[in-house]
């Protein structure tokens, strides 16, 4: 409900019911413009941002956003249009979209792609829909999907939200998947192998094409999350290893913003075959014009408002064009060398468990730690004390009390050096003294949270009890 006019004031309690009301604050305190200004500013200082540190999340990847995307996005050509207007007044949005579909499909062997997806397990669930689509026009609508152990945690969730029995995988010594396991898995219902390549312990698929020849021969596709495809660009494409669908997270891998809810993007890419199923519309390129083809009969339907994240479009087309080909893999080999070189800067003093050259990430555990009765936790908070933003902890589950480390490429070599420097430290502090990180973090204005029931038992709104 809207007042007649901007003079009317609203009454909120027609709009809202009694019950989100909040009640009268008593007592609220009457303060000047410079304290208003400081306590909000004191407020902005307590967040941790990628522009002020580190931030070492494995599978994350919270690499540092360049400017210059920031700058791109906000050209009124840009922020002025809508998605209403004609097509030929909207030239310039559809060129950008069509160029980064190409791209894209160059970037990883899958020359179809679909922009809309606005996250990755967006992209994962549009890609399951059109692996049901295709098997289904094969007459063969199976009903299983195989992960592995090491796969992202929204792969399982996503199947079987499109409907498919998970069936586990699990990885062999070396952390990867083997073809003899997939060939005693692979039956006539298996429809899809979902995996993550490289996978959550930072290691590359080294069975790759021989598992991809396994799932084809007995009729299923592969599914590859491209979620780690910072490790790949400009070195492999996944279209070459037999990979089918492949979703791409723009928000990681090409450097838009990442975090607080969105807006992402996850881009979808296919073969010739998974082509027709892809959702419409798709920008188009007809002599020298560009449009949106909406008439595709075999589609899996619009699965986003619009045309998606149009703005995260822009950031991504613009990270993508001021690199070039040899930046995108400059950007893969820097961020394969920062891992390792973390790994070797830590391995006398932390446990490494699969002891080999990872890719993007690198996954430490507490073993040496825990005969002090230190745990992974203790050494994420006491990290904190030290000014870095922790890790991801306790993931992927195959590894106990797992350290997941992803420095990205943009993290120079003295921040690097810094953050192994805290971590050395850590290490000894746990033999030396295991108390102060059973204390952590201590630098803090809140210590340590009981984040399992803030998780479950949310307080969304107002009260005076707090």
């Amino acid at each position: 409900m809207l007042p007649p006019s901007g003079l009317d004031r609203i009454d909120a309690t027609n709009i809202f019911p009694q019950d989100f009301m909040r009640g009268e604050i008593e007592d609220i305190p009457q303060v000047s413009e410079v304290e208003v200004v400081r306590h909000f500013t004191r407020l902005s200082r307590l967040n941790y941002s990628v522009d002020g540190g580190f931030y070492p999340l494995g599978s994350c990847t919270m690499k540092y956003n360049p400017k210059v995307n920031e700058e791109a996005a906000k050209l009124s050509g840009f922020t002025s249009s809508h998605p209403y207007q004609p097509q030929e007044l909207s030239q310039g949005n559809l060129q950008l979209m069509y160029e980064l579909q190409e791209m894209l499909g160059e970037i990883s062997g899958l020359p179809y792609v679909t922009l809309q997806p606005a996250a990755g397990a967006h992209g994962e669930m549009a890609g399951m829909m059109m692996i049901r689509a295709c098997h289904e026009a094969r007459g063969n609508a199976r009903s299983k999907v195989l992960i592995p152990d090491t796969a992202h945690g929204t792969n399982p969730a996503t199947s079987a939200l499109c409907g498919y029995h998970v069936i586990p995988v699990k990885s062999n010594e070396r952390g990867v998947i083997d073809a003899g396991e997939i060939e005693r898995l692979m039956d006539e219902e298996v429809a899809a192998l979902m995996l993550t390549n490289p996978n959550t312990l930072g290691l590359f698929e080294e069975n790759i094409l021989e598992v991809a020849n396994v799932v084809h021969n007995k009729g299923g596709l592969i599914y590859c999350d491209g979620a780690n495809m910072n490790a790949l660009m400009g070195i492999a494409r996944p279209g070459d290893m037999g990979v089918d669908v492949l979703h791409i997270n723009l928000h990681k891998t090409f450097s838009t913003p990442h975090g607080g809810g969105g807006p992402g993007s996850g881009p979808v890419c296919v073969t010739e075959e998974l082509a027709p199923y892809l959702p419409f519309p798709l920008a188009e390129e007809k002599e020298g014009l560009y449009n949106l083809n909406h008439n595709r009969p075999d589609s899996i339907g619009k699965i986003k408002s619009f045309y998606g994240n149009f703005g995260i479009l822009v950031r991504a087309y613009a990270y993508i064009k001021s690199m070039g080909g040899e930046g995108l893999e400059r950007v893969s080999k820097t961020a394969l060398v920062n891992a390792n070189y973390i790994k070797e800067r830590l391995r006398h003093h932390f446990d490494i468990p699969y002891d080999r050259p990872c890719m993007h990430e690198c996954v430490l555990s507490d073993k040496k730690q825990t005969p002090y009765s230190v745990k992974t936790l203790d050494i994420a908070k006491r990290l904190i004390d030290y000014g870095f933003h922790p890790p991801t902890i306790y993931f992927p589950l195959v590894v106990q009390g797992a350290i997941m480390i992803e420095p990205t490429e943009t993290e120079p070599r003295r921040a690097i050096d810094n953050f192994c420097d805290a971590m050395i430290g850590i290490a000894n502090e746990a033999r030396e003294n295991p108390e102060i990180l059973k204390m952590a973090p201590q630098n803090v204005n809140f210590r340590r949270l009981d984040e399992v029931k803030a998780a479950r038992s949310p307080k969304l709104r107002w009260s005076k009890e707090g």
